[in-house]
């Protein structure tokens, strides 16, 4: 285990990732010719969307060998999307990994992108080394990129490296753990040879500063260290350093930094080498937590093949030869093929007929995976995203995954009849692949709406039921997934009595409802039913009938964010009354209470940022406002403006398009999802309105 490396790559859009995975692969000899993004051939952009748009959709994990110092190393790397559409993939991947590689534009720096990625991967305790990419490109400055990390991230990136000319000067980097120049031998050989030299006279000095900078950084974490910087900082060794920069990357207090040009094939062995040295091995992270799935109790599992089996699922993927395949991280004990495993969700057994050890789509059988690695299996019944499997006489539930919620919708119907049943089977198969996809029946209009994380996420979804699952559908204008909530609390008494001849229904409650306590999302249910004036078997009834009535809200229909339900009194007839009755009188409580706490509709508010040459600012900005957008800073990146603004999703609506009219095709913008906010009552009145009406097809 202590020479396997569990590594995911994630940046922004366009910062490298996918083109410095396919020169990790090539120079690892698990690729004989080197896959460019720009041609559609990358080993690890499989899907045809992927190729044809020239960007990352969905991870690609896969398995190489690097042979550092007398050993060989596997390093299982997972290369993630960098378009926020697709944030899922990264939130997922991260979630089971015990390394990244966040790779940087050298031109573009830190982006958007990058910044929500950086934050997942600190969320999950996942250790960091950064690559400044495209160094190659001009105007790219390595200082600048260290800088933003700094600032924007509150981080502590420490160089290992700094680069030798830049641009088209650019031909390789000084290795300040060896005090050596690394320059890459431009040749036939696509950057395989490298050899090292001096430093060169112009770079002495900075080379110094910087690597008297990294042993202040890892002094703390070797006594032996900081003496020999004190009393002569020339006797420091390289391997006086290793130890130390390793301990302290691990421990997250420093994010070591490497540079080079992915495209150009310069410093991927480097930062192979980089991955082994400071990266943790599964064994390098404390035992994994989780709960007893009946008692509660905390357990605890180490990376170690003699312990109990125990793995989570992190994505489940629809293969056209073997099925669905289910990519597991395996935390402990050993996975063999043909046997079978407990689902602490289901309460059931699930048998694994077969192992894979993936490479992008294509799989490598294989008989068992022991603990610390990363696999796919077939032959499972009922699974999903973020299940645990466990050995059945040592039960264990690990900590699932949490998604995003979809912000957009779109209604789709097939273009015949008969195509109704093919649809709904591709929409299931996408749905179990990607918890942010979600459909469901519009109540009124009996349309099946399709919800997903932006506009991208859905014309990818589309073209996918045309190319897969040949189902050629309609759909209409993109909608917005609103939300609504309450401003105040009532009290609300409610009565369901049903007579029929015979025996009867009845239940009588009284309930509070008000705006649910901060960051609660969901219903908040409290029972404060004293005396047995309710009897406890109802109670959960009560709850469920709050619960699915918080799917509909009474405004415009759309799903209610939050709500606080205070149940304290009620009554019940011992024959008339059942579980139905009082799941009944819950609804109407809701249907009816719910006019009287003065219901807003929310809307999602989009993070937006536009870099622009400056000649333009004044336009953007006006676009803008007539978008509703509130402008909260603007900084200088190069001759260009960076405008930061929030905007709501509504008004963002072919947004690109308008840009590049306004610029003359010369700004970008980035958008991500920030918060639900409330919608102005003007705007909210149309809404309604419209909610009334049926979503008409294009």
């Amino acid at each position: 285990m202590q020479y396997t490396r569990n590594i995911g790559i994630m940046a922004h859009i366009d910062a490298g990732k996918t083109t410095a995975t396919e020169r990790m692969l090539y120079y690892a000899g698990i690729t004989h010719k080197i896959g460019e993004v720009h041609d559609g051939d990358a080993q690890m952009d499989w899907m045809v969307q992927e190729q044809e748009r020239g960007i990352t959709i969905t991870s690609a994990a896969t398995t190489c060998f690097w042979k550092y110092g007398d050993n060989d190393y596997k390093i299982n790397i997972i290369d993630t999307p960098g378009h926020v559409d697709f944030t899922v993939e990264v939130e997922r991947s991260l979630r089971v990994l015990d390394g990244a590689i966040a790779v940087f534009c050298g031109v573009g720096g830190v982006e958007p992108q990058s910044e929500t990625v950086w934050h997942q991967a600190d969320k999950y305790g996942v250790p960091k080394i950064a690559f400044v990419n495209k160094m190659d490109r001009q105007g790219a400055d390595f200082y600048s990129v260290i800088n933003q990390i700094k600032e924007k991230f509150k981080a502590n990136p420490i160089p290992l490296q700094i680069p030798i000319g830049a641009s088209d000067t650019f031909k390789g980097v000084v290795d300040l753990i060896e005090n050596k120049a690394v320059v890459w031998i431009d040749d036939e050989t696509l950057g395989t040879n490298y050899k090292y030299e001096e430093i060169p006279d112009e770079l002495k000095e900075e080379a110094e500063k910087y690597r008297n900078q990294l042993i202040e950084a890892v002094a703390e974490y070797d006594d032996a260290l900081l003496e020999k910087f004190f009393e002569d900082p020339a006797s420091i060794t390289s391997d006086d350093m290793l130890d130390a920069i390793r301990r302290a990357t691990i421990e997250m207090s420093i994010v070591p930094v490497l540079c080079g040009s992915a495209f150009k094939n310069k410093g991927i062995q480097k930062l192979l080498d980089a991955i082994i040295t400071f990266l943790p091995s599964p064994t390098d992270i404390s035992a994994i937590e989780g709960l007893h799935p009946r008692s509660s109790e905390k357990l605890y599992r180490k990376p170690d093949v003699e312990e109990p089996t125990s793995a989570l699922v992190f994505k489940i993927a629809t293969d056209p030869y073997v099925g669905r395949l289910a990519f597991m991280r395996v935390y402990s004990g050993v996975l063999t093929a043909k046997s079978t495993l407990y689902n602490p969700r289901t309460d059931k057994k699930e048998r694994v007929n077969r192992l894979y050890q993936m490479h992008a789509n294509k799989q490598n059988p294989k008989e068992k995976i022991e603990a610390g690695d990363i696999c796919a299996a077939v032959g499972f019944k009922d699974l999903r995203t973020g299940d645990t499997l466990c050995d059945s006489n040592n039960p264990i539930l690990l900590e699932s995954i949490e998604f995003p919620e979809p912000v957009i919708g779109v209604a789709v119907e097939p273009k015949t009849q008969k195509e109704y049943n093919k649809l709904s089977v591709a929409l299931a198969k996408l749905a179990e692949e990607d918890p942010t996809f979600t459909v469901h029946t519009d109540d009124d209009s009996g349309q099946t709406v399709i919800n997903g994380m932006g506009e991208l996420h859905l014309e990818v979804i589309m073209d996918r039921l045309k190319r897969e699952f040949k189902v050629d559908c309609n759909q209409g204008a993109p909608q917005v997934n609103y939300k609504e909530t309450i401003t105040q609390e009532v009290d609300h008494h409610e009565v369901f009595k049903k007579q029929t001849g015979g025996r009867g229904k009845f239940a009588e409650i009284y309930v509070k409802m008000g705006p649910a306590d901060d960051d609660i999302k969901g219903l908040q249910f409290e029972n404060k039913i004293k005396g047995g004036n309710i009897p406890k078997e109802f109670i959960p009834s009560v709850e469920k009938g709050f619960r699915d009535a918080m799917l509909n809200g009474v405004l415009a229909g759309y799903q209610m964010d939050s709500l606080k339900v205070v149940l304290y009194d009620g009554s019940y007839h011992e024959v008339d009354s059942d579980q139905l009755s009082f799941e009944t009188v819950a609804r109407m409580a809701f249907k009816n209470g719910m006019v009287k706490a003065k219901p807003v509709l929310l809307e999602p508010i989009m993070k937006a940022e536009v870099v622009t040459p400056e000649e333009y600012m004044g336009d953007v900005i006006d676009d803008f406002n007539k978008r509703r957008g509130n402008v909260e800073g603007m900084e200088n990146k190069g001759s260009a403006k960076v405008i930061k603004a929030t905007v709501p999703l509504a008004e963002k609506f072919g947004y690109v398009t308008v840009l590049r009219t306004i610029t003359s095709g010369r700004a970008t913008s980035t958008m991500e999802f920030s918060h639900y906010a409330e919608v102005p009552k003007e705007i909210a009145r149309e809404i309604i309105e419209r909610a009334k009406g049926k979503i008409e097809l294009v």
